[in-house]
């Protein structure tokens, strides 16, 4: 079983970014933590950051992964590419985001890759990754 996580953009600052938004873990913080909840689920995860809208895409259309984990960062809101890229590959992807979209700007609000992802988890922080990864391994196991 091998999950795929993307983190989007301005990911790569966190812990720096707006801490009260995003709190004060960083990527690495994040990534270490996925890392072992998956070794604890048995679960083969492989971690990227991007900033660019290409090179997601281009990771996404690998497919080299069972499921994905994505936190598309501000182009949850903006791009129809990684949401074509996405529905092209027809595996299971659950969208992520550290924050409440939700009870954010209202163009926060609206996402393309909800309509194409199993689920969407946001507002737990870090936790929501580690949320994702159970969904992920519930879905693949047919649970």
């Amino acid at each position: 079983m091998k999950i795929v996580v993307i983190h989007g953009p301005n990911l790569n600052l966190l812990g720096k970014r707006e801490p009260g938004v995003y709190g004060t873990l960083t990527l690495g913080d994040i990534n270490r933590k996925i890392e072992a909840a998956a070794f604890d689920m048995g679960i083969e995860v492989s971690i990227m950051q991007s900033n660019s809208e290409g090179a997601i895409i281009d990771a996404i259309q690998k497919g080299d992964f069972d499921a994905l984990v994505i936190n598309p960062g501000a182009y949850t809101h903006t791009s129809i590419a990684i949401r074509d890229a996405l529905s092209a590959v027809a595996k299971p992807a659950i969208e992520v985001h550290l924050s409440n979209i939700h009870k954010r700007e209202e163009f926060r609000r609206r996402s393309y890759i909800a309509e194409v992802s199993e689920g969407q988890i946001s507002g737990f922080g870090a936790e929501s990754y580690l949320l994702a990864l159970t969904a992920a391994k519930k879905i693949l196991s047919g649970g």
